[in-house]
């Protein structure tokens, strides 16, 4: 049994959804709050929160654990609090490929919830992480009532859909340095505090193994990869941390 086949709270029916101000608990409070975390429901009124909330179940799942496999079946998606989430296609004879790896703000299992269709990939957790499940019908009915809210659900698929063409760019027409360079420069991108040139440190979100699989790359040749910026001196490798002596070069240094 996967976490998304456990039971979600009913969702309002038509009468609650509307301006007037609800009754709300500890709980609903709590829940509200963690979803206001998410770029998604920037915008929304208290109100319109706290409905969602009352169809969320919080889930935590530890290190290593999967969260659903493929085919099983979606009841609504999942909003990452904390940690960070692998969806991955994984043959009969155990040879993984990594589509994604998510971190916190972001959703996933929205374009399959709304095609009412299995899972067609597995969710593994790469730390241990926190997650929101945000149940289909109560999902449904507040978009019902929101246009605004359905454009930024519209405006969410159509990134990933942007998103998913890049890599397919990626891998048919760039290098493998290339692609191991453009990770590097995103997860570069990725920090807050990250200066825009000189000296730059970033330390890899996963296992090498796990992000050469993202990059349509053999463990051993994304190994010998960086080996070889290393050998350039555009990068220096410290485990998973990877030191940039100077950004601006290692911008350049992409075809």
């Amino acid at each position: 049994m996967s976490h998304c086949d456990l039971p979600c709270k009913e969702s309002l029916d038509a009468m609650e959804i509307s301006a007037v101000p609800m009754a709300r608990t500890p709980d609903i409070e709590r829940l509200s709050k963690l979803l206001t975390q998410a770029p998604l429901f920037n915008g929304l009124s208290s109100n319109e929160v706290a409905r969602i909330a009352r169809g969320v179940r919080e889930v935590k799942v530890p290190k290593g654990e999967i969260l659903f496999h493929r085919g099983d079946s979606c009841t609504g998606f999942h909003l990452i609090l904390a940690g960070q989430i692998k969806l991955a296609f994984t043959s009969a004879d155990g040879n993984e490929k990594v589509v994604e790896i998510l971190r916190p703000g972001q959703t996933f299992g929205e374009a399959v919830m709304f095609m009412d269709k299995p899972y067609v990939v597995m969710a593994q957790a790469l730390t241990e992480t926190q997650l929101l499940h945000i149940g289909k019908q109560t999902f449904f009915d507040e978009l019902a009532g929101d246009p605004l809210f359905c454009r930024k659900i519209i405006a969410g698929l159509s990134q990933r859909l942007h998103h998913l063409m890049a890599d397919v760019e990626s891998y048919s027409l760039r290098s493998g340095r290339d692609r191991v360079v453009g990770y590097l420069l995103r997860e570069e991108e990725i920090r807050q505090d990250a200066p825009p040139e000189g000296r730059v440190s970033i330390r890899l979100p996963t296992s090498k193994g796990t992000i050469a699989s993202r990059l349509n790359l053999t463990q051993e040749h994304f190994s010998r990869i960086l080996h070889e910026l290393s050998s350039a001196g555009l990068i220096e490798v410290e485990g998973r941390t990877i030191h940039i002596p100077d950004i601006g070069r290692l911008r350049t240094s992409l075809g």
